[in-house]
């Protein structure tokens, strides 16, 4: 909708959702400060990491998808987040999957075809939607990444600790990015602009991230795409009736199979 509204930039946009949703980070930071066990240079280090590839990396990345694909399409794509960590998980931990979850993963990647059949048809409109998938996708590998390597790092430091820190360390190339890249004069925006940004700092960003990381301290990453599963359905629909995207048949029918096959990959045997 900000897009829509405005000539933004991604590297704006991001710019003000980050600043904005600083303050809540650094309050919550410092009043957690003196929270045990004390943070080693080394938890530092991969905090700072991770909050780079997993807030900034993955945002960036999905903010400029979001110019090529549709918010609905977008998020079918991010939703393969959960097969993405089993697969991560194979190469890097050595933890074989399942015949089970083998099933998942034919079924999600046939199913991510399907969403993106749509558009595969030659031209330069096709180029910059394929070039907008691999963005979106790109950011859903990052976003993986942080989800296998933060789990535990969660666990010993504490949810909130662990996402304010990351935040705080995320902002700062979001700011040296702006201030290298744009004029200050990119945001003189509209008011609306300025309202949809506060709705993203605000309830897309901090109140989602604390729940996620206490979510991830519970259950652990594979299982934290159970309840995703309702993400990229409800943007299908809301994009769909807020921004009149179009969602084919064939697309609904590629979204199923790719939320049947990231609930095979989560769900536990009874």
């Amino acid at each position: 909708m900000s897009y829509a509204a405005a000539p933004v930039s991604p590297i704006t946009l991001l710019f003000l959702r980050m600043v904005l949703s600083l303050p809540f980070f650094v309050a919550v930071g410092w009043w957690l400060r003196n929270e045990q066990p004390r943070l080693t240079p080394r938890d530092w280090a991969a905090v700072a990491g991770l909050g780079f590839i997993g807030y900034y990396g993955a945002s960036f990345l999905d903010f400029i998808g979001l110019q090529y694909v549709g918010a609905g399409v977008g998020r079918l794509i991010l939703f393969l987040y959960p097969t993405l960590v089993l697969l991560i998980s194979l190469f890097f931990l050595h933890r074989k999957p399942t015949r089970r979850q083998i099933g998942a993963l034919f079924l999600t990647y046939a199913g991510m075809a399907l969403v993106v059949s749509r558009q595969v048809h030659g031209g330069a409109e096709a180029r910059l939607f394929a070039f907008g998938a691999a963005l979106v996708f790109a950011s859903a590998l990052l976003y993986a990444v942080y989800l296998v390597a933060g789990g535990e790092l969660i666990k010993r430091v504490g949810s909130m600790r662990f996402t304010a820190y990351s935040m705080v360390v995320a902002t700062a190339p979001a700011l040296i990015q702006f201030f290298i890249l744009e004029p200050v004069s990119a945001l003189n925006l509209p008011g609306v602009v300025w309202l949809y940004v506060i709705v993203l700092a605000t309830f897309s960003t901090v109140l989602p991230l604390f729940l996620q990381a206490e979510a991830l301290r519970r259950i652990g990453a594979t299982e934290f795409g159970l309840i995703g599963a309702l993400g990229p359905v409800s943007v299908a629909v809301t994009s769909a009736i807020g921004l009149d995207e179009p969602f084919t048949g064939v697309q609904a029918m590629g979204g199923a199979l790719v939320i049947v096959g990231v609930l095979l990959v989560s769900l536990k045997r009874s």
